[in-house]
């Protein structure tokens, strides 16, 4: 009987070796999996991080461009008032000398000067 427990006992132990075997084969494809998906999660990520960057870079040289854009029409556009503003000053001197020739009325004078100091 004791020969019978005997081999019971190394049949269940050679099972029970045998479940643990399996299970750690398993456990180890798994862990496997495990590495190659955050592998490729890894790559992924890189990927994406390249192509965000390259996005936003691309996105930085538009916005530059854009802003010098702006900044030169804005330029332009102060020059012209400027221009604008000396012409409108010369004739304002221009009309100040005819009135003071007796060419044109005060009145006249004053209308004039309204119209110009309305535009600046």
């Amino acid at each position: 009987m004791e020969e019978k427990k005997g081999r019971y006992i190394d049949k269940f132990l050679k099972k029970a070796d045998k479940a643990i075997q399996k299970g750690i084969k398993k456990a180890d494809e798994v862990l496997e999996e495990a590495v190659e998906f955050g592998a490729m999660t890894a790559k992924q990520a890189s990927k994406t991080g390249k192509e965000l960057h390259s996005k936003a870079k691309i996105e930085s040289e538009a916005l530059q461009k854009r802003g010098i854009v702006k900044i030169n029409e804005g330029l332009t556009n102060v020059k012209n008032i400027t221009s604008n503003t000396n012409d409108d000053l010369e004739i304002l001197k221009k009309l100040g000398k005819l009135r003071k020739d007796d060419v044109i009325t005060e009145k006249e004078f004053q209308a004039k000067k309204k119209k110009i100091l309305d535009r600046v």
